[in-house]
């Protein structure tokens, strides 16, 4: 996994279970994981990731990640080569497995590239179930993952 995708994982992670208020205070966190990061990349890397300021309840504001992976939607031939850990599949049910935290990235991910085999998908923590509409469409999103991963692996 790529130090991007790592990083994008672990803000995305604590932004979700955390009240982040400011850039230093996910600096620091990221910091206690072992992800040294400028200001500038941070700044970058909430861009990329789409984060935004809500307003909380108290008077202040917090970040929050964006809704269903928006930001991550075009990305998925960038997420899969980094996340992507393995594909197993029976019938029409696909399972993921991905790098820690990142599941819901790349179901969204998948989410948006709107394949017509895809039914939906569902995402814990590192697994995602990605529903096909037949075992013969779980089969090509399979290897289309596979080849997002593995390029060339096709011709092989």
């Amino acid at each position: 996994m790529s130090a991007k995708a790592r990083r994008h994982a672990a803000i995305l992670r604590i932004v979700r279970r955390e009240v982040v208020e400011n850039q230093e205070h996910l600096r620091d966190r990221l910091r206690a994981e072992g992800l040294a990061v400028t200001q500038a990349t941070l700044s970058r890397d909430m861009r990329e990731i789409g984060l935004g300021k809500v307003a909380t309840p108290g008077g202040g504001a917090r970040y929050r990640a964006p809704a269903h992976g928006a930001a991550v939607r075009a990305a998925l031939a960038e997420l899969a080569p980094g996340l992507l850990v393995s594909t197993d599949g029976t019938g029409p049910l696909l399972v993921l497995h991905t790098a820690a935290g990142a599941a819901a990235a790349v179901a969204a991910a998948l989410d948006a590239e709107a394949w017509p085999e895809v039914l939906g998908t569902v995402a814990g923590t590192d697994t995602a179930l990605v529903v096909a509409r037949s075992e013969q469409a779980r089969r090509a999103i399979q290897v289309r993952l596979e080849e997002l991963v593995t390029p060339g692996l096709a011709e092989r």
